[in-house]
């Protein structure tokens, strides 16, 4: 693995994964505010549960070269732990700039072409910043500390007897 923290192979690597993963939360996102009865926050969270799964299979297999590492259940530990942090920065986030959105501008709505699907285009651009941020916060999280041997988990299992 490179040393140097933004090297353009993993940044573009990661970009991928990230949009793909960023994809699947916002389809899932808009689904279920649609389908069910939930709020946007709610949504969110569940869109962001979703991304998840997708996110770290991809990520192992294409970024930061961890596909071929012996030490998926170390990762998996160090990626739930940022995947924490990063939930709060997208689904909070999200919400507070969402929130912001509505109490100094009017509700934006348009209908995507060909169709009949609104859109709540202050919702949109309040996710995709909250997941802007939350991309910046993943990388540097999942490049020095989950595909890396920190030493963390070792520690971990050690303070938990395991």
């Amino acid at each position: 693995m490179s040393n140097t923290l933004f090297n353009q192979r993993d940044i573009i690597a990661y970009f991928i994964v990230a949009a793909i993963g960023a994809m699947v939360q916002l389809i899932a996102g808009s689904l279920l505010q649609e389908w069910f009865q939930i709020s946007y926050e709610q949504a969110l969270f569940i869109g962001y549960l979703v991304a998840f799964v997708v996110g770290f299979v991809l990520t192992k297999l294409f970024a930061f070269n961890a596909r071929n590492s012996a030490q998926t259940r170390r990762e998996a530990v160090k990626f739930v732990m940022v995947s924490v942090i990063s939930c709060l920065i997208t689904v909070y986030g999200s919400s507070l700039l969402y929130e912001y959105s509505t109490t100094q501008f009017e509700q934006l709505m348009v209908v995507i072409p060909l169709s009949v699907k609104r859109v709540n285009l202050n919702k949109l651009m309040a996710q995709v910043i909250g997941m802007g941020l939350s991309f910046i916060s993943n990388y540097i999280l999942h490049k020095r500390f989950t595909f890396n041997n920190t030493g963390f988990y070792e520690r971990l299992k050690n303070l938990l007897g395991l």
